[in-house]
């Protein structure tokens, strides 16, 4: 059996994934922070959403 199967592609989707799924959390909470502080964090959050799903689109499958 051959065991030399090259996980090296996989770990930046994974870490995308772990990382969009932590924005998602985060955006889920804004009710928390009254509406000062969300206003500055939203835009924040979804932009860094946008980068995410636009490196995940330029993954290879």
């Amino acid at each position: 059996m051959d065991m030399s199967f090259d996980f090296q592609p996989v770990y930046p989707r994974h870490d995308l994934l772990v990382e969009l799924g932590e924005v998602e959390m985060a955006m889920d909470n804004l009710n928390d922070y009254d509406e000062s502080q969300r206003s500055v964090i939203e835009p924040d959050l979804e932009s860094r959403m946008q980068s995410l799903l636009e490196a995940l689109d330029h993954l290879a499958v």
